[in-house]
Formats: structure tokens, sequence, C-alpha cells
């Protein structure tokens, strides 16, 4: 593989670029209006503008950047996260056209992308499912008989949907019947499928995820797992790696149903099998994202190994980098803390110029991947993070004591950010104890507003 393209922006695109640099593979970059001064640009070795700053006249256009790709001869096109990663159609027109797609087969996207279908081949697999639906609900009767069989609250989702999109939690069947319809508009928009299901509501659960990576020799193994459960709007916010106040027994668990859940699939490159994890730390599979995620490098920091180096190799036929589990190992500790361009109290998006990015003195142990930098905009065209900032340490103590020294130095003027609330958590004793569940950001706050 010596050039590639990257389908994607910001700091993932910049991520991308950097272990390509080191691995002397040349760099294309496709561009929007909005983001023309954005680092990424410059940092790559060939950039072009792909259209207008709408995702849908721009990075969403697959048939322009597969253009570009087969122009500039390309051997390989990495989408990122987001946008076209977890794309079928995109994987299959790249493989088409005599590219290499980096990622898993387009068939895994697509059955995976069937959240349905994902949780009957997880369930005939042995993988353990959250109680729902066996198919998607018709009608909202169909609906409301499971619900009363499955018991109240229930989460509404779309069959197509992920990261946390198309999904409500319903206490009883008034809300149930208040959102099917506009939960199935909203799936048909996004997704551009009307499917919903069911499934039971655990409340006062964690959200745990495990790294996975497979080859196309029928190597598949673990990279251990990450707590993403401090969340604003099911959108994280705070991902670490060990995860905290979780016992060894269950972990082991879940990592084996993690590797069993993609030998099911025969996944091969960068995935995550995610899980909902009870007050009695019984475990329940929830979706695969079948991409590099956005919180890989606390992965990267406690196994010190380069997740996009893998999937270049991988991508390319290579075997796996390390075959054997025995030979990857997790040392110390990693928290990434992903930095918003919004309003701290109401998570409104606030776009603008960056007057001011400053992120202190360099510190050991502090990784920023950032996709601005200072005098960019921050427009209202895409998801208005930042940067991520990846503390590390021997320990969990150590990562937090670098996080409070580290996040009292950085300065963000021109927009609203989410460094105050940052602050916060880091600072806050159900945090600190790291036995935090999905709802505690939100208990949090509705606590300090009526304080």
């Amino acid at each position: 593989m010596q050039k590639i393209l990257i389908a994607n922006r910001g700091e993932i695109a910049s991520r991308i670029i950097s272990t390509c640099k080191q691995l002397s593979i040349e760099t294309v970059a496709v561009y929007s209006d909005a983001d023309a001064e954005m680092p990424f640009v410059k940092e790559a070795d060939h950039s072009f503008r792909i259209g207008e700053s709408q995702v849908n006249r721009s990075y969403l256009m697959m048939d322009a950047i597969v253009e570009v790709a087969k122009r500039e001869g390309v051997d390989a096109i990495h989408p990122g996260y987001g946008l076209l990663s977890e794309n079928a159609s995109f994987a299959k027109l790249v493989e088409e056209e005599g590219l290499i797609f980096v990622g898993p087969d387009w068939k895994t996207i697509e059955v995976m992308g069937d959240k349905v279908k994902a949780r009957k081949i997880m369930k005939d697999a042995g993988v353990p499912v959250v109680p729902g639906s066996e198919s998607g609900c018709e009608s909202i009767e169909s609906a409301k008989l499971l619900a009363a069989e499955i018991g109240y609250p229930v989460m509404l989702k779309a069959s197509g949907g992920g990261g946390g999109i198309g999904m409500i939690r319903c206490a009883d069947e008034q809300a149930l019947v208040q959102h099917f319809d506009s939960t199935r508009n909203r799936a048909k928009a996004y997704f551009g499928n009307d499917e919903v299901f069911l499934e039971k509501c655990i409340d006062e659960s964690r959200h745990i995820e495990v790294q996975i990576f497979g080859d196309q020799r029928g190597n598949l193994v673990h990279l251990f797992e990450r707590n993403c459960s401090v969340q604003r709007r099911n959108q994280k916010v705070v991902e670490e790696s060990p995860s905290p106040a979780l016992s060894e027994k269950t972990k082991e668990l879940m990592l084996a149903a993690a590797v069993k859940a993609g030998k099911a699939v025969g996944y091969t490159n960068a995935g995550t099998v995610e899980f909902i994890v009870d007050r009695d730390e019984q475990f329940y599979f929830l979706e695969m994202n079948t991409r590099l995620q956005v919180e890989h490098p606390v992965t990267e920091a406690v196994t010190e190994l380069d997740l996009v180096k893998w999937q270049l190799k991988v991508a390319q036929g290579e075997e796996l980098p390390i075959s054997a589990q025995e030979g990857i190992f997790s040392r110390g500790h990693a928290i990434e803390f992903r930095i918003y361009a919004e309003d701290p109290k109401t998570f409104f998006p606030s776009p603008g110029l960056l007057v001011t990015l400053d992120w202190g003195e360099k510190q050991d142990g502090v990784r920023i991947d950032a996709g601005y930098a200072q005098g960019n905009k921050v427009t209202p065209f895409y998801d208005p993070m930042i940067a991520k900032c990846i503390v590390s340490g021997q320990d969990r103590a150590a990562c937090l004591e670098t996080a409070r020294r580290f996040f009292g130095g950085v300065e963000i003027q021109g927009v609203k950010t989410n460094i105050p609330l940052i602050r916060e958590v880091i600072s806050a004793d159900e945090f600190i104890d790291g036995g935090y569940s999905t709802k505690w950001l939100q208990d949090y706050l509705s606590a300090q507003q009526q304080s």
C-alpha cells in the first residue's frame, strides 16, 4: 500500500495521516468548502475540494470520492469513523472499483448495521442479548404487546441506528404510543429504513465495549475493554480503560463474549462489541461498531499499539501484528475526554471562531488529537468536537491527577466549550469512585441545577 485516500475530516483525518507518514504512505485528503483551512487539509500530501459544506454535498458523495481516488491512483480508502465508515454500499463500491476498503467486508457491515439481524446472530452464537424483539415491530399494536411481555421501561430503537441516534426510553405504554411514529419517521430520515424494535431498558447500567481485531487468515483477538458510561444525550463524553469497578471475573467473561461475537461473523479489521452491564454485572450485547472508534486512543495508550497501523496492515492482507491473545497486554490506565464546542449546560453546539486555542504547557502522559487549530472556525455543518485529550498514567489516580493539572491550564476562547463540565467531572466524588452509570452525568447536572 503506497497511497491512500482518507474519506473523512477533522481529527480522525489528521490521526490517519500521522500513521501513514510513519509508514511512508502517501495521503490524499478530500475537503468541503467549510474545511478548506483545516489542519488535515494542509497535513495531507495532496488535498482536493470535494464539494459544498453540507455533508450530503461533500463527504457523503460516494461516487465523487471514488472518482478522486481512482484519478489520483490510490491503493486504498480509509473511511475513519462516522460519515461513510459504516456504509456497506460505499465499502462495496470501493471494492468493485478495485480499491481496498480499510475496514471489514461490506457484507459484515451490512448485517451488523441491521440491529435486529445482529441481535439474532449474537443470540444464536451464545452471546447474551438484552431481552426484546426477535424481529422489527411492524405496528404500535405489536410493540405494545411485546412491551407488556418484557416489561416497562423499554428502549424503542431504529434497526438501522447507531451512535445513540434513533433511540428513546419509554417509561410506559403512553410514552411508547407517543414516540412510535416519530421514531419510525426519524429512522427513515437518518438511516433510510423505518424499521424499529424494542429492548428492555436496563436503568443504572454501564456502557462497556471491547475492542476486537481480526485478519483475513482467521485470527481474531481482543484489545481489552473501555468504559464509556459518562454520556450526555446518549453520546459519549469520557471513556477509560481499564473499566473501573468491574470484577475480573465479569471482565474475562465479557472479553470472551466479544471474541465469540467477532468469530460469529468472521470479523476482519478493527471493530468494537458494545455491551450494557447491569448493577449485578450481568452483561448484554448492544451492537457491533464496524469501524475504528472515536475512543480508540484509550486502547492505544494501555496496549501501546497503533490501531491505524494494524488496520492498514490487515487491509492489505497481512496477518495481525500480534495474532496470539497471550501477546497483548494492558498496562496502566488511560482516560479520554472529548472537547466539544457546545454550551456546557444545555449541550447546544456553539459554532464560531477559535480566537484562542491554548492547551497549556506540554505535560507527560497527555496526548491531544485535535481537529482544529487556533484561528479555525467551528462550523454548524459537522459534529462540534474540537479535540480529544487522552491522559494516561500508571493507575487511575495518577490519570486523574494529571487531568486536573492539564485542564487547569487549558484556555479556549471564541466559542463555548464543555471544559468547565470536564473540570467538574474529574473532581466529582461519584466519578472518582468509578462506579458511575450512564445516568450519572444527567443526574449530576440536574442536582447542580436544583442546588
